[in-house]
């Protein structure tokens, strides 16, 4: 660790501001404008997503409905029948298996007499409603012969009052889809939906399925808007999915299958998620993963937001923390075959099995896939038997696509040294470094990637937070961490030609359904919040710039030395020069920047400041901009730029090049 590290440290442990006493001399530094380090990725700055804390199901897919077509383990989970009710009709729960594997369970209600039977269902945790959205509700219904029930859908708020009615009548003895629309008259925060069967007779309902109008871009079966916005505002360059440890599952028979959740959205076949029971403090039974949001979703979100998708494939290796289940070698080629056609369905014309299948789900151009992973946190001998494995043939077939490969699930020792070494001789594209660790750590190595071999494999940085000590849950996501990740981040971006990608993990998080902590991105039923990392993600994606130029103090880079960390890139599309400077201590850094190699910039620039006067200080649902960008003019003289970096915080300064 270098000694102007441990300073930064030690000054940002004391979690104290201290105003200067007397005046500093600004610190010098000096950028090279002429002199092109590295060229930054398009793809730099991504996401990385992956169904925990309750992400995709209750999360950013907008479906309302919890255990809609009763497969969960307890098959009315989330439904309940209310008190008056119960005498008046009888629910059974009807396993068809045998003719549809994939959907198997139905509820069948009978109603001995005229009357009325009711379920509700509670969503998750709660239905989040809005006054005046419109929803739209429907089910796959059948009506044995003679029977005569009508269906009266209800929105209830918290309190129980009806804000929303519509009514179905489902006819015929056979499967039908059955629609209808309503408005709500009032908000809830946590609401219900509660089916009323009012007639006699027999009928069965499947599919029970609520979603608002607005979701994003108002697609059918779609995503939650504000969370949506929310990465689009990130402008990133990739987006990871499906995880993350859901890939691998916590053993084979629960990892994440593609193809079982692309075509049909009723024939997608729901699993347990793995974090149902990984933490015993974070328990969520009632957490599974019931697929409207597959594949072909996540392809189409990343097309939305501009984002390469990065698809991450199970290797035929379960989670090693776990049962460490493998397959037989003999037996891995039912998951070589899985990327394989993964790459079809991606990009394969319209007459290819898997491209046609694309183009049914409303899809026909390509998604342009270019890389995809191989695992997702593997490591030992087995692993790198099976990447070869798939490394041949995938590159035989598709020499174009390029495979990001598992350096373990950390930074260092010996299940990190052994892949780094043998994947590097193996002459892997992409190399994957996850990295969960202290502030500190994050500003002791902020030089990395100083001394990595600039002729070898490139870093994907793909996981990535700084965990404060002894803080509970969206607690942890405060300014400390994202400080030190900023700090961190000026390695990452000097580093260009090294590092490609880099994204922090996890993105979503449920206030009331979390199992990790910190995440970038919390929301309720209703609202939804960046947190200070994630504007820190966004500084450096929305100010890319495409080539590393130096930024020097006594002709060395700038990782610690008084507390300051700073990287540049030139912007060659704007013709701009774009500067970041991370304060890590507490008292105020004076700092004059001469820039080399350009005719002179502009009188007026503009600067962007994230700060705050309390490393402890974090977002929330009540503040949500607690700590957000600061916009301001400076003013440039000459070829000069001065200004103060007020006790930690994070500038980024853009400043136009006269050419």
């Amino acid at each position: 660790m270098k000694i102007q590290s441990v300073i930064a440290s030690l000054t940002l442990l004391a979690g104290m501001y201290a105003a200067p006493s007397t005046a500093q001399q600004p610190l010098s530094f000096t950028v090279k404008a002429a002199d092109v380090k590295a060229t930054v990725s398009p793809g730099m700055w991504g996401i990385f997503f992956e169904d925990i804390n309750f992400s995709a199901d209750g999360g950013i897919y907008a479906e309302l409905v919890k255990n809609r077509s009763f497969e969960f383990s307890a098959p009315l989970m989330g439904w309940t029948i209310p008190e008056d009710a119960v005498s008046k009709g009888e629910i059974t729960i009807i396993n068809r298996k045998e003719n549809n594997s994939s959907n198997p369970r139905f509820a069948r209600i009978t109603l001995p007499a005229a009357r009325s039977f009711a379920l509700v269902n509670e969503g998750f945790r709660g239905m989040g409603i809005k006054a005046g959205e419109q929803y739209h509700f429907s089910l796959y219904a059948r009506q044995r012969a003679g029977s005569a029930v009508k269906l009266t859908i209800t929105l209830l708020d918290d309190a129980g009052k009806t804000i929303g009615a519509t009514t179905i009548s489902p006819s015929g003895d056979n499967w039908q889809q059955y629609k209808a629309g309503f408005t709500a008259t009032a908000g809830a925060q946590k609401g219900k939906l509660q089916l009323t069967f009012t007639g006699t007779g027999v009928i069965d309902a499947d599919m029970i399925s609520l979603f608002p109008q607005h979701t994003w871009k108002e697609r059918g079966n779609g995503l939650r808007a504000d969370l949506v916005q929310l990465l689009a505002d990130l402008h990133p360059g990739f987006l990871r999915f499906p995880g993350g440890c859901i890939v691998e599952g916590r053993e084979l028979g629960n990892r994440y299958q593609w193809k079982k959740t692309v075509g049909d959205v009723n024939e997608r076949e729901l699993i347990i998620n793995r974090w149902n029971t990984e933490f015993a403090h974070r328990a969520a039974p009632d957490y599974f993963q019931s697929f409207g949001l597959g594949f072909f979703e996540y392809f189409l979100l990343a097309e939305d937001i501009g984002a390469s998708p990065l698809p991450i494939l199970n290797c035929g290796m379960a989670c090693q923390y776990n049962s460490a289940e493998v397959v037989a070698v003999n037996e891995l080629d039912p998951y070589i075959q899985d990327a394989l056609d993964l790459i079809e369905f991606a990009n394969g014309d319209v007459h290819t099995r898997w491209g046609a299948l694309r183009t049914k789900m409303g899809h026909p151009a390509p998604f342009n896939l270019k890389m995809i992973g191989v695992g997702n946190e593997q490591w030992g001998p087995q692993y790198v038997e099976r990447y070869t494995l798939f490394a041949k043939a995938i590159k035989n077939k598709y020499p174009d696509i390029r495979l990001v490969n598992s350096l373990g699930p950390g930074p260092s020792g010996d299940k990190f040294n052994f892949l780094n070494d043998t994947l590097r001789k193996l002459q892997a594209d992409i190399l994957d470094e996850h990295y969960y660790s202290s502030p500190e750590w994050f500003l002791s190595n902020a030089a990395r990637y100083d001394t990595y071999d600039r002729k070898g494999p490139k870093i994907f940085a793909g996981e990535y937070a700084a965990h404060g000590r002894g803080i509970e849950g969206e607690h942890k996501n405060n300014w400390q961490s994202a400080l030190t990740e900023a700090a961190f981040m000026t390695g990452l971006e000097r580093n260009a030609d090294v590092v490609e990608m880099a994204s922090y993990a996890p993105l979503l998080a449920h206030v009331d359904g979390w199992q990790w902590a910190p995440d970038l991105i919390w929301f309720d039923n209703l609202r939804s919040y960046g947190t200070p990392n994630y504007y820190v993600q966004k500084l450096y994606a929305n100010n890319k710039g495409t080539a590393v130029v130096p930024i020097l103090k006594d002709n060395q880079v700038i990782t610690g030395q008084d507390s300051v960390y700073a990287s540049t890139v030139v912007d060659e599309k704007s013709g701009e020069l774009v500067i970041k400077l991370v304060n890590a201590a507490s008292s105020v850094k004076p700092v004059t920047v001469a820039v080399e190699g350009v005719k002179g910039l502009a009188a007026n620039g503009r600067l962007t400041i994230l700060r705050s006067s309390h490393l402890q200080e974090t977002n929330s649902l009540e503040q949500p901009m607690g700590i957000a960008p600061e916009e301001k003019n400076i003013t440039i003289k000459g070829k000069t730029i001065r200004t103060e970096i007020t006790p930690w915080s994070f500038y980024v300064i853009r400043a136009k090049i006269n050419k």
